[in-house]
């Protein structure tokens, strides 16, 4: 099972999360997803644990549990969509400048 883990400390290391999950359980990875432009920590990760009924008792063991100062946000990872928010660009706006007509 996937598991969104979020309000992550900018402290927090692959290492620490996968000590603390594996109090619960195997863990197969782990990723702390990073901005992609200054390569630093965003503030969530993801925990990857093959048994389920270990993930579900990672998850309610450790959500809303302090780590490193903040209360984490735990909870089963939703699927990825292919077209996440923002969408779409500009297009055409018309002519904005402000000089003379032609008439």
């Amino acid at each position: 099972m996937n598991i969104y883990v979020g309000n992550l400390s900018f402290d927090a290391g692959e290492s620490d999360l996968r000590q603390l999950f594996e109090a619960h359980g195997q863990v197969a990875s782990v990723s702390i997803i990073e901005d992609k432009f200054t390569g630093r920590p965003r503030g969530f990760a993801f925990v990857e644990m093959p048994q389920d009924a270990e993930a579900q008792a990672a998850i309610a063991a450790l959500n809303s549990k302090d780590f490193k100062g903040r209360p984490l946000t735990v909870n089963e990872a939703r699927p990825r969509t292919e077209n996440r928010g923002g969408g779409g660009g500009g297009g055409f706006r018309g002519n904005r400048g402000g000089g003379q007509r032609a008439w």
